[in-house]
């Protein structure tokens, strides 16, 4: 198990879990706003629509693409 920074909060995860199941299993179902303020989150599952971006280590990613490793930061953009 590693430990990473979600929105402030220390999660554990198996190492090499995509952030979306490590984010989905912390109950993050919404990721972030669109523009107008609707809540977004996994939608494809396969990293073509973009809805999960997240920003890790201040660069934007896909979550659910995105395998997570130890000591990584993550801001979903909700709190």
């Amino acid at each position: 198990m590693i430990e990473l920074t979600v929105d402030g909060t220390a999660l554990q995860a198996p190492a090499g879990q995509s952030l979306a199941a490590v984010l989905l299993t912390a109950g993050r179902v919404a990721l972030r706003n669109s523009p107008s303020g609707t809540p977004r989150g996994l939608f494809c599952g396969i990293g073509v629509c973009q809805e999960c971006r997240v920003v890790v280590d201040g660069a934007v990613a896909r979550a659910c693409v995105t395998p997570v490793a130890a000591g990584m930061t993550v801001t979903t953009g909700r709190t």
